[in-house]
């Protein structure tokens, strides 16, 4: 007799898909099924653990529609990384068909309940209009929120609001303070922002080599725009040596991760035979690469 997955509930559709997949987790590792069972038995936390782990594939298969049932259900449960988790795969659409309006309602839930992350993203979505009125004040507000509950991204946005003075005295050193604090965090846009006062002189002593070191830092930290920017400084010689065939290795390292800024300055590159070989065609394939993730630049320029 067909079973009705409408009338399922959470708790039910997720030990369905406990049982079609516990054998290759059990095959794959002894400390997901201890997961797996202590989810079962109502540990929420362990819930969500899974999920991530099906997420990354940290040692069983992906699978992100059973990670979205198990983030639904820590979630629902009160679990706020749950929420945040869940949100992340409608905001990312891993297995998921994306839907704004939850990933909102998602994201205010993991801050209402203390998960630093969920109230970092929830202000990106105020400040930047996504599904929102824009609101700047609320914005600075749970960015403070995030950086005070150890988001690091939330301290790299907060530094963003003191350097533009966004509902806040503009105060560089301070942004500089924050950027420097997320940095040394492991948060790679703090590296590359850090780096960027740096080459400026914003809030600190100019130093072009220091900020080298930073947009490097960045770049091996896989935070793309750092690659590009360490480009842009070998293309013009500023802080390092001048080396346009480091320059276009960088550009590709950004592009390859579809950054696109690093695909237009690299069909730049191809446009004039600097640091790489001549080519118009891969030069118009490249700017188009760019247009296509997004870089608004390149678009008038295919």
């Amino acid at each position: 007799m067909p079973v009705n997955n409408a009338r399922l509930s959470s708790a039910t559709a997720a030990k369905l898909l406990f049982a079609a997949a516990s054998i290759v987790l059990f095959a794959c590792s002894p400390e997901a099924k201890m997961l797996r069972l202590s989810c079962e038995d109502g540990n929420l936390e362990d819930c969500n653990e899974l999920g991530n782990r099906l997420v990354s594939g940290d040692h069983v298969l992906r699978d992100y529609v059973w990670a979205a049932s198990l983030f639904q259900q820590a979630c629902d449960g009160g679990v706020a990384q749950g929420c945040y988790r869940l949100g992340r795969m409608h905001e990312d659409t891993l297995g998921i068909v994306a839907d704004h309006g939850l990933m909102l309602t998602l994201y205010r839930r993991a801050c209402d309940g203390g998960e630093a992350e969920g109230c970092n993203k929830l202000g990106v979505m105020y400040r930047d209009s996504i599904r929102l009125v824009p609101d700047l004040r609320i914005a600075f507000g749970l960015f403070q929120q995030a950086c005070d509950g150890g988001s690091m991204l939330g301290c790299t946005n907060l530094g963003l609001a003191y350097r533009h003075g966004m509902r806040v005295t503009r105060d560089l050193a301070r942004s500089v303070e924050l950027f420097r604090q997320a940095c040394d965090g492991d948060e790679m846009s703090g590296c590359h922002r850090l780096g960027e006062s740096y080459a400026d002189g914003s809030g600190v002593a100019q130093d072009l080599m220091r900020a080298a070191e930073l947009y490097e830092q960045a770049c091996d930290g896989e935070a793309w725009v750092g690659c590009v920017a360490l480009g842009d400084l070998h293309g013009s010689g500023t802080g390092v040596d001048q080396d346009f065939e480091r320059a276009a290795e960088l550009y590709r390292q950004g592009c390859n991760r579809r950054y696109g800024e690093g695909c237009y300055k690299l069909g730049t590159l191809y446009q004039n035979g600097t640091g790489v070989e001549r080519s118009p065609g891969s030069a118009a394939w490249y700017i188009g690469r760019a247009c296509d993730y997004g870089y608004q630049a390149a678009c008038g320029s295919r």
